[in-house]
């Protein structure tokens, strides 16, 4: 070897010694979102590797090593969430599914909505996960459910009654005959356990046990004799008026019926005999206008 050629390639080895010597480190990488980059030491010719999160798969190079010129030799990967397909139960059976996310796929921790075609009803969760090995979380299950014929109620009826088994979420309406007030839901419907929602009760109304007097009804003064004598619905009230004798004026105490019972409220003395000369405990001056 000439004396150039072998000066040249000492300098050459030495100028190679050198850069290595001095770009020996690489840029930390990180970080990799939904995943982790795994390295003891960052410095030239060492290896990071790359991993993923569960629920997510590695797209692009699991390794990179740091190289002489402070470079990393790839770049760094991607983390994607894994794919859950839509379940064939969704597709092929009384089961339907709806994303609860925006997309035409399904991801890693995104939802499903599900619902059966009537008359079939739902048990199980109505909610699935996507989860980490792509597969759902349980999936729930449509069974046929039906009613039997339902009672009818203590003095109403049940509207169009149709003589047939009642399926899932069929309805049927109640009524109260004349006087009677009903309490509750109109509807009562056929619930996938196989039995009916809460019927309604019809209440009764109430007599007014009093011969003759003035009561404020409907925010009305009205006689009892005259207007009301057939008695009040459930739920309605009635305001008598009591007297207080030590200031000669009225006061009034709420009556209300309830399913058929009603009381006067002890204050109140029914004027038996009428007599032109005896002034009407309604006419008297309210209480709370006297000072």
């Amino acid at each position: 070897m000439s004396p150039a050629l072998f000066i040249l390639g000492t300098i050459s080895i030495a100028a190679h010694t050198i850069l290595a010597s001095i770009a020996k480190k690489c840029p930390d990488p990180g970080p990799l979102k939904n995943g982790n980059i795994h390295f003891t030491d960052l410095s030239y010719p060492n290896f990071i590797r790359f991993s993923c999160d569960p629920g997510y798969i590695l797209q692009g190079p699991n390794t990179s090593q740091c190289l002489a010129n402070g470079r990393w030799s790839a770049k760094l990967p991607e983390c994607q969430p894994v794919i859950c397909p839509l379940p064939l139960d969704c597709e092929f059976s009384v089961l339907s599914c709806h994303r609860l996310h925006p997309g035409s796929k399904s991801v890693f921790q995104d939802e499903i909505k599900f619902e059966c075609l009537l008359p079939y009803a739902l048990f199980g969760s109505e909610t699935a996960v996507c989860e980490a090995d792509g597969k759902w979380s349980a999936l729930p299950e449509c069974r046929c459910t039906q009613c039997p014929k339902p009672e009818g109620i203590e003095n109403g009826y049940i509207y169009l009654l149709l003589r047939r088994a009642y399926h899932y979420k069929e309805t049927v309406t109640y009524g109260c005959n004349p006087t009677y007030v009903l309490d509750g839901p109109a509807e009562s419907s056929c619930e996938k356990t196989g039995q009916w929602s809460a019927k309604p009760v019809c209440r009764a109304p109430c007599a007014i046990p009093v011969k003759r007097a003035t009561v404020l009804y409907n925010s009305q003064k009205v006689k009892v004799q005259d207007h009301i004598k057939r008695g009040i619905q459930h739920a309605e009230s009635i305001w008598f008026f009591c007297k207080n004798k030590e200031q000669h004026c009225s006061y009034k105490v709420a009556a209300q019926c309830n399913d058929g019972n009603f009381t006067v409220p002890a204050c109140f003395k029914e004027q038996r005999i009428t007599s032109f000369l005896k002034t009407d405990i309604a006419d008297l001056p309210p209480c709370d206008t006297i000072h």
